[in-house]
């Protein structure tokens, strides 16, 4: 089956690409691959805290071109559909069933619209009803689920406005209703701008400020761009009663996030207000933050929150004044933020970084400071009067501090409990285990001296998740359950009840769908199978599959999951072609760039990204292969990019070639945006690959001057690294053949898709053997059927023909 689209031509640095040098023709993968590729998906899952309720929540594995081209509009950041007032890139479901505590069956869900498009699903406070919105041809309605006769309902006609990222709506504490964002009733049309005469020249102006920042796109870009997303972003807010009814809350203003108090008494919005900006997207804009009760009237802003077009340069710095808004969980109406100690300045050499504050109901009084923290706040876990926990991170040093401290009292002294590397995830402690409390809100689970941790488990033995009951006076710890994990893989899902030792957990094996099963850990019982789901990839069954380990020539270790074909004879060992797969991680210490954090019990799941399906067709496939880039101490991880990641590289073909699993000769390499940064450099770099597949990637560092990933220095202060990191400065080196894949309308922040048009220029016009391959509609990732099974197709033909069959 063909499908062929017309193609303008493509212009750019003096070269016209027509589609015959493109050659992009949509065709579908071979037989072996398409039986893998076009298998439906199971349901996804959700439910509600004792699990005595599962909701399955059906969609498609892939969208259509069609959908993907309906017409959209690209503002301040965000991408959205004119017609529907929901994202134009957002995942739709289509059906809901319910599996009900002790049923083996799912139940129908009766009252569903036809053709329906959902998304946005949020419980209600008592767990009894289910929120979402469907979205038709002409707009987006609000709908609600009840549990109790399994009957959805729609709420609203199409006038949800759902065109910024957050959540639109949000229930009431009382479970009658909901407080949603809709469309103006004199919503303005929006402004054609390919018949709308220009008012002015743009102009940009800067007083001498620095003012760094990472390559964004869909950005605003003039006057007319400005309207649009006011007329596009502003909602009233209403307040839907569950028996349809509809009331205005508040007049039309571009609402971001809305949050209620713990009690239902009082809400927490943040207004988007002018001036806006040309420079970064709309979650950098003015915002105010102010309190309003429920009944509608404004309390106070607590915070007006200037345009931020000049944080100081690095992952650390920050603004000046209040940020980080929540509500306290334990509390029926507290608010807390974070306020900066360091002038925003990373560089600044200062006892503590960030400063937390809380103001309780009415909020006439001056607000409280209970808590100073080392590095950079990253969030609370609420406790009661006399216990909380804080976190805080700090990225050049990869340093977090968890603390135990007493909210109602700041001169005692938080204590810290955990101060460790977060990279390291051998030694990871876990995240505190929560209950919900009289406000159904998450809080800490404090039980007479002891709280609780569950953890993922990863360690040399490989992964076991744990739960942990802690002594705080003492620290002394004891261990309540650790999977074994020894022919599958068993995580934690959710925590029911600890006291009662009632979890939820996913079960999984290279074999076996993961499903979802109750267990008591407080004793022996079999864990009840909550889900039935069948693996949909049967033809993959009988795939090898390995975590092989492996050194690199400095000694240090890595790791790989290594994918042989099912009738593989081990006895007699034949050398196969090879796919290697990867993404290169920065660390800063060798020892938790060491670590693994795959299990060999994983489901063999596969998916456009992965390159399992070509160990059906004869190849050996080393999937996440460990590429490490370490820089200990003053040195950072890029001031030796190239030849660390040449080590990894040469040490994985090294451990394969030695075993007689592959032939060296015939090995690809491939990655998916900075995996495709990594292909490029690769075979830029090194002899070791036959041939490259690069999706999605950057190639030229001087086009994000101010970082990218976790370089910090910008192009000025360090001009060498980025030059030698770039694959574009080096395009006469490249020896062997690349194809390059790229979706036309990527909107990563850095992977323009001018940088693979730009990359396969300057490698066409110096001789090498590559293709350009850009995918109509598609973003960073792939989402269109056609899409999917084309650039399977691509990939398979281009390892065919220069990897397996390479002469």
């Amino acid at each position: 089956m063909r499908i062929t689209f017309l193609l303008t031509l493509f212009v750019f640095c003096g070269f016209i690409l027509t589609t015959a040098q493109i050659d992009i023709k949509y065709q579908q993968p071979s037989e072996e691959i398409l039986q893998l590729a076009d298998v439906p998906l199971p349901p996804s899952t959700t439910s509600n805290d004792d699990a005595s309720i599962v909701i399955l929540i059906y969609r498609n594995q892939y969208k259509s071109i069609a959908e993907l081209s309906e017409e959209e509009l690209k503002l301040a950041g965000i991408r959205t559909n004119l017609v529907t007032n929901m994202s134009s890139r957002i995942t739709f479901y289509n059906n809901l069933e319910v599996i009900k505590k002790g049923s083996k069956d799912a139940q129908k869900v009766t009252g569903l619209p036809d053709n329906a498009r959902l998304s946005n699903f949020s419980w209600s406070p008592d767990q009894t009803k289910f929120a979402f919105a469907n979205t038709t041809q002409s707009g987006t309605e609000l709908w609600y689920l009840d549990l109790n006769t399994l009957k959805a309902k729609r709420l609203t006609e199409e006038i949800i406005n759902g065109n910024l990222r957050t959540t639109p709506f949000t229930w009431l504490k009382d479970n009658s209703g909901l407080l949603a964002k809709t469309l103006p009733e004199n919503r303005p049309d929006l402004i054609d701008k390919s018949s709308a005469i220009p008012t002015g020249p743009v102009v940009s102006v800067n007083d001498g400020k620095k003012a760094q920042n990472r390559t964004y796109q869909d950005l605003l870009k003039d006057k007319t761009d400005e309207q649009n997303f006011i007329t596009l972003a502003q909602s009233e807010l209403n307040i839907i009663g569950l028996d349809g009814s509809s009331e205005v809350w508040a007049p039309s203003a571009i609402y971001n996030n809305i949050s209620l108090s713990p009690n239902g008494k009082y809400v927490l919005i943040s207004v988007i207000k002018k001036p806006f900006s040309y420079l970064v997207p709309y979650y950098r804009f003015s915002t105010d933050y102010m309190l309003y009760t429920i009944e509608g009237e404004k309390i106070k802003t607590l915070e007006e929150v200037p345009l931020i077009e000049d944080l100081p340069q690095g992952f650390m710095a920050e603004r000046k004044g209040k940020r980080d808004f929540g509500w306290r969980n334990d509390k029926p109406s507290t608010i807390y933020w974070a306020e900066v100690l360091d002038e925003g300045d990373p560089e600044k050499e200062v006892e503590y970084r960030d400063e937390v504050f809380t103001l309780e109901a009415p909020f006439d009084k001056e607000p409280k400071s209970i808590l100073k923290v080392k590095n950079r706040f990253w969030g609370i876990t609420w406790g009661n009067d006399e216990i909380a926990v804080a976190r805080d991170f700090w990225w050049n040093n990869r340093n977090t501090k968890t603390y135990i401290f007493n909210p109602s009292n700041a001169e005692q002294r938080p204590e810290i409990l955990f101060d460790r590397n977060y990279q390291d995830r051998y030694n990871d402690p876990g995240s505190f285990i929560t209950v919900k409390n009289e406000f159904k809100r998450n809080i800490l689970l404090y039980d007479k001296g002891y709280v609780y941790l569950e953890g993922d488990g990863f360690s040399d033995e490989g992964q076991k998740p744990f739960i942990d009951k802690m002594n705080l006076k003492t620290k002394k710890k004891n261990r309540l359950f650790q999977a074994q994990n020894k022919d599958n893989l068993e995580t934690i899902s959710k925590i029911i009840d600890i006291r009662k030792g009632l979890i939820l957990t996913r079960v999984q094996s290279p074999t076996d769908y993961p499903n979802y099963y109750l267990r008591n850990i407080k004793n022996r019982k079999s864990p009840m199978p909550i889900t039935h789901f069948e693996n949909p990839f049967k033809s993959l069954a009988g795939v090898n599959k390995e975590i092989i380990h492996y050194q690199r020539e400095d000694s240090l270790p890595l790791s790989g999951t290594l994918y042989l074909p099912a009738d593989y004879d081990f006895n007699n060992k034949e050398r196969l072609p090879m796919v290697m797969w990867a993404y290169p991680d920065e660390f800063k210490d060798k020892s938790s760039a060491a670590q693994v954090t795959t299990s060999p019990n994983e489901f063999i799941y596969p998916w456009y990204g992965s390159p399992i399906f070509w160990v059906m067709k004869g190849y050996a496939v080393l999937d996440d292969a460990s590429f490490p880039i370490v820089g200990e101490g003053e040195t950072e991880p890029n001031d030796s990019f190239i030849p660390q990641l040449v080590s990894n590289a040469k040490a994985a073909i090294d451990y394969l070639d030695e075993h007689g699993y592959i032939d060296r000769n015939r090995v690809a390499v491939g990655g998916h945006s900075y995996g495709a940064f990594m292909t490029a450099n690769l075979l830029s770099h090194s002899v070791l690959f036959a041939a490259g597949i690069a999706r999605s990637g950057a190639y030229n560092r001087t086009l994000t001057p101010f970082g990218f990933q976790s370089e910090e220095r910008n192009y000025w202060e360090a001009p060498n690294i980025y030059y030698e990191m770039s694959p574009f400065m080096h395009a006469d080196k490249m020896k062997h053949p690349l194809l390059l894949i790229h979706g036309k309308e990527d909107n990563n922040s850095g992977t323009y898709t001018m940088q693979s048009e730009r990359y396969f220029n300057a490698l066409k016009g110096l001789g090498a053997t590559v293709r350009l391959v850009l995918l109509p509609s598609e973003s960073h990732g792939y989402r269109a059927r056609e899409s999917v099974l084309h650039v399977l197709w691509e990939q398979d033909q281009w390892l065919e023909k220069y990897v397996k069959n390479k002469e």
